[in-house]
């Protein structure tokens, strides 16, 4: 059974925002997104605030 989790990211002064940009350039995203059973793995910045972000996580099994 696959499962998803939600986390949310908050910070100051853009912090959550470059936690992901660090996240994105070290290229652990993208070895998170290969292993096998990642079905997702994106993160999101809500429009009302710019502080937080979202990392949707989906995996075909534990």
């Amino acid at each position: 059974m696959s499962f998803t989790i939600n986390i949310y990211y908050k910070g100051q002064n853009g912090s959550a925002r470059k936690f992901v940009e660090e996240m994105i350039s070290s290229k652990i995203v993208e070895e998170i997104r290969n292993k096998e059973g990642n079905l997702r793995y994106e993160y999101f910045i809500p429009l009302e605030d710019e502080e937080t972000v979202l990392l949707i996580d989906s995996w075909k099994d534990q």
